[in-house]
This record gives C-alpha cells, structure tokens and sequence, in this order.
C-alpha cells in the first residue's frame, strides 16, 4: 500500500473538502446503488454510483461550480468562456447561470444535439466550431484572449479536479467497506479528483479507470510516461472522447492510479443496454465503460470484492438511442440477420419456419424471393431476422438448420460496415 503524497500544483484532500462544503447546496448528493444483478454475473459486489442522476446530468456540475464559485466579481462580470463535447458545456452553463456570470460555450460541429440544446436552454451562449475537441479548445481559448473572460477547462485545472473529487469523499461514506471503484476516464480530471480524495483516507483502494479502445490517450500516456496525443478518435462514447490527458490529472495518475484498461465499442453499448434494461437508467457511452470492463472476461480480478461503478453521466442524444439499443440487441446475440437458399416447391417455406418457432424464436423481419442463379430446381432465397436470447440461442439454431439440411449462407452479427460472415457447410 503505497501512503499517498500530495502532487505539486493538485488539490489536497483538504481542498476537496472546502469544495464540498461550496457546492453542497447547489449539487445533488446522488445514491449508492447495490446492483444484485450484476454481482451475480461478475462474482463481485456491485455498487453503482448514478451521476447521470445528477443536476445537468452528470458530474461535471461538481467541478464547474466550485471553479466558478472561486472568481472574483471582477472576473464574474468578464463572464467565462469553455469547450466541451457536451457534459462539462451543460455544467459551466447551468453553474454560470446559478452564479450569474455570463458563458459562453464553444463545442465541436458534431457534439451531439441534445447536449447543444441543452446548454442553450441554460442559458450560456454556444458556438459551433471545428471537427474535434481540440479545435473548439484552440478557438474557444482565441476567444478568451479578446474578450478577457476567465476560461474554464473541462479537466486540467486545480478547482475544477477538486470539486470532481467530492464524489469520491461521498462514496467512501456510502460504502466504507468498498475495495475499488471503477472510474471512465477521458483527459483524466474525474479519475484524478476520485484519487486525490480516495487515496488520501483510504490508500488501500483500488482506483480502476476505463477508456474506450479507440480514445486511449491516457493509457498510451501512462505507459508511455510521457503525454500522447492522439492523432484520430474513433469512439461513439463522446463524452471520453478526448485526445490527450491534462498535464495535472496525468501527474497525479502516473503516480497513484492502480490500472488502466480499455473497452471496445460494442461492450460500451452492451453495458449501455443492460443498464437501461436491468436497472432502468439511462446512461451515455462514456458512463457505461465501468461495467463494460467489469463484464469484460479476465479483464479486471475483482470477485468478491466490494467494487463502486462510477455511471459519470447520462446525457444520450435521443436520436441515436434507438440505433445504440439495436446495436446492443446484436451485440449480445439478441438479433441476428441469417440468408438461406429453399427448393421453390410447396411446404419449403414453412418447415423453416416450423423449424425456428420450435426453438421459440420470433421471426421480426422476412424477405422471400425467386434466385435468378441457374440450378436443377428453381431456388428461393429468404432473408429472416431473426429474436434469440443470446449467442448459445442462436449456435443452435444455426445448428438444427446444418441438421435439417437447410443451407445458411451468410449470419449477420454485426450492425457495423464490417459485418462478420459465418458460412457453415451447406447441404
């Protein structure tokens, strides 16, 4: 157990206290809750952290006002300037709104819409800028130099970590028995603040953090010793959609973070159906990377212990929502697009699909239409999607079809440009 030593320039325990002390009558203390579903599927306690419960919907309105809080009158009637993906834009408006400081917020063109909305019914100024978080960061910091408004970063600044860092003290109170938390991680400012505050009371903690695969900055970092940016992101979890980690997180991760793993997209979106499914919360991509590592097989060794989900966020744009839940639907082996070839003679039809509602799979969608390839006897090609309840459903039925000599010539698994083909043995 290594004792924890304050990081030069990074909040002290103490200073994450004050925070809390600052912000307790405008930010939400959010629930602890014991999932005993996904404790039976990992072997470990599970205890999920909802911060997409939170005011603005997620935890970035902890950091946002304690920052806000701490200008001066002179700065406040400058106003603040911030770039973000979309959470931490709805926190430093909604902040700025409660303080009365003008904001404005710059976000890339393709931060989703729901968040864009959201931040201007906050009432904060936003500006659409450039294809990356970097390019709304370089423009947004262009902005603060005319017009002297204080910027506002979305995780490399002391007050901003500290106030991040509350969620921490609340959890150690919540379950003081907890063995690790699991935290998403994107430039690194909720992991770092988690850390601060967990490290100082209980070293003994395991701080676990979560990247998609395809924004990995901070891992590459981290074992790297050194900042990487990363030249190309390619993740639908926006919110950790980020290319290089603050140079303040990275000192204090580099020196007390336990692990870092990444998940790839289509575990991002599974955990992101399970828990609207099993426990009816709505959670972005970026707030379900905990669970999606902990589902993970042999990615994390923690069965029996006592393991906090920090669900950072759950502000989804509605639009793809129904996109990510079929995603999800295929990822789990929940819906699967199979092609077969039957004799054009009568009863060919329907002993297939005899042969699919024995196994109690519901047929959801079907094509049925005449070859023009030449054959000995005309040939009907049937394109059926298909409902079964996970991946052992479907083996089997893949299998009664190779019995029954029905011929499968391509199984869609995927949703994705790349769809993987499985073409078993015909007849």
């Amino acid at each position: 157990m290594t004792r924890f030593e304050p990081v030069p320039g990074a909040p002290t325990i103490r200073d994450i206290e004050r925070a809390r002390e600052v912000i307790s009558s405008s930010v939400s203390v959010t629930p602890l809750l014991h999932s005993q579903t996904f404790s039976t599927m990992t072997g470990a306690n599970v205890y999920l952290k909802p911060e997409n419960l939170q005011k603005a919907g997620s935890f970035k309105v902890r950091g946002a006002t304690y920052k806000i809080s701490r200008l001066s009158e002179e700065e406040r009637t400058r106003g603040v300037v911030a770039t973000s993906m979309g959470n931490h834009a709805q926190a430093v408006a909604i902040a700025a709104r409660a303080l009365g400081v003008p904001a404005t917020i710059v976000m890339p063109e393709r931060a989703p819409l729901v968040k864009v909305m959201a931040t201007q019914g906050y009432g904060a100024r936003v500006i659409l800028h450039g294809e990356t978080f970097e390019d709304a960061y370089q423009f947004a910091c262009r902005l603060q130099e005319e017009t002297g408004a204080t910027f506002i970063h979305s995780f490399d600044d002391h007050d901003l970590i500290a106030g991040q860092g509350t969620l921490g003290l609340e959890i150690l109170e919540q379950v003081p028995q907890v063995d690790a938390i699991i935290v998403p991680v994107g430039g690194g400012g909720l992991i770092a603040g988690v850390t601060v505050a967990v490290k100082s009371l209980r070293p003994d903690v395991q701080i676990i953090g979560v990247q998609a695969a395809g924004a990995d900055a901070v891992k590459r970092s981290l074992e790297a010793d050194k900042i990487i940016t990363l030249p190309q992101l390619n993740t639908i979890a926006d919110g950790i959609r980020i290319n290089s980690p603050g140079k303040l997180p990275f000192a204090i991760l580099r020196s007390y973070l336990d692990q870092i793993v990444t998940v790839d997209d289509k575990e991002i979106v599974s955990a992101l159906l399970l828990l609207l499914e099993r426990c009816k919360l709505q959670v972005e991509g970026a707030g379900s990377v905990g669970l999606a590592a902990l589902l993970h097989p042999g990615l994390l060794n923690l069965v029996g212990k006592n393991v906090v989900l920090l669900l950072s966020g759950g502000n989804i744009d509605i639009n793809l929502l129904g996109g990510f839940i079929e995603y999800g639907l295929v990822a789990q082996g929940r819906i699967t697009t199979l092609r077969t070839l039957l004799d054009d003679r009568p009863g060919e039809l329907k002993r297939l699909l005899t042969l699919i509602a024995d196994l109690d799979i519901n047929v959801r969608e079907m094509t049925y239409y005449r070859t023009l390839q030449p054959a000995p006897l005309p040939q009907n090609e049937v394109t059926l999607m298909v409902e079964t309840r996970n991946h052992d459903h479907l083996e089997q039925l893949l299998q009664v079809l190779r019995e029954q000599k029905c011929e499968v010539l391509q199984v869609h698994v995927s949703l994705s440009s790349a769809r993987q083909t499985n073409t078993p043995s015909g007849r």
